[in-house]
């Protein structure tokens, strides 16, 4: 009876001791701590992003200040004179190159030439004392020509700059007023650089009138070379045409050496 009770006692013990839960005071208290070192740093990324998200909301703003205050470049494509600056530094020039003027002077031209009424035409004939017509030679007017055509040249410059010009003038204004009432810095920055192209180009077109006066001045003066340097050769070949008849008069008439004789009569 004592074996048995003794063995039920043994059993009942490994029982409740199977039941029952082991508590260690220290390994809890770490889990706590490692816990707590785990929310800490959590807390801490969610601070560091809610920093991160402030500055970029700042900086959001900044940026947004600024483009109050300078405007966006990309966004100002229609400027003001932009337009009438391109047109006019891609126009083909008027003006002729003084190689095309020259090409291009013919004789028959000068001689029919009046200056719009102001001279009087040669033309291509003229009469002789006694009446006979004559045909004038077109080669020795073509430098008449030239000069005739390097004024109309300059003429037709003048008056294409002229035109140019109020074009200009007008678009300066226009840009002037505008950039008086740009309200960011990106559009004055931007209509400043056209009023320096409009100014080069109002520059750049008198230039054009001084290049055609400057043809007019080089063709006269060219003009004035050949002139003289004909009157050289005519002169020349007068003195040695002189000198040759001079010459010739000599070896054909021949001094009598001898007395003169005379016919006797019978």
């Amino acid at each position: 009876m004592k074996t048995a009770t003794l063995a039920i006692f043994i059993l009942l013990a490994n029982y409740a001791e199977a039941q029952w839960i082991v508590y260690d005071p220290t390994v809890n208290a770490q889990q706590i701590i490692s816990q707590a070192e785990n929310m800490a740093k959590y807390i801490q990324m969610i601070d560091n992003q809610v920093q991160q998200i402030n500055t970029l909301t700042y900086q959001l703003q900044e940026l947004q200040k600024y483009n109050q205050a300078f405007g966006n470049p990309a966004a100002l494509l229609n400027i003001t004179g932009v337009t009438g600056l391109v047109d006019d530094m891609t126009r083909p020039p008027v003006g002729q190159s003084f190689g095309q003027i020259q090409v291009s002077s013919q004789g028959q031209q000068a001689m029919t030439f009046n200056g719009s009424g102001l001279y009087f035409t040669i033309g291509e004939t003229f009469n002789t004392p006694s009446g006979s017509q004559i045909q004038r030679e077109p080669t020795m007017y073509r430098e008449n020509a030239a000069v005739e055509n390097t004024v109309q040249n300059y003429t037709n410059v003048l008056n294409d700059v002229l035109n140019r010009r109020r074009t200009i003038k007008d678009n300066i204004a226009a840009t002037t007023k505008k950039l008086q009432a740009a309200t960011t810095a990106s559009e004055v920055q931007k209509l400043t650089g056209v009023l320096v192209g409009l100014n080069g180009d109002l520059a750049a077109a008198d230039k054009e009138v001084d290049h055609a006066v400057s043809q007019a001045v080089v063709q006269d003066a060219e003009n004035r070379d050949n002139t003289e340097k004909q009157s050289k050769a005519r002169t020349e070949e007068q003195q040695t045409e002189f000198s040759e008849a001079l010459t010739n008069y000599g070896t054909t008439f021949q001094p009598i050496s001898g007395p003169p004789t005379f016919p006797t009569s019978n």
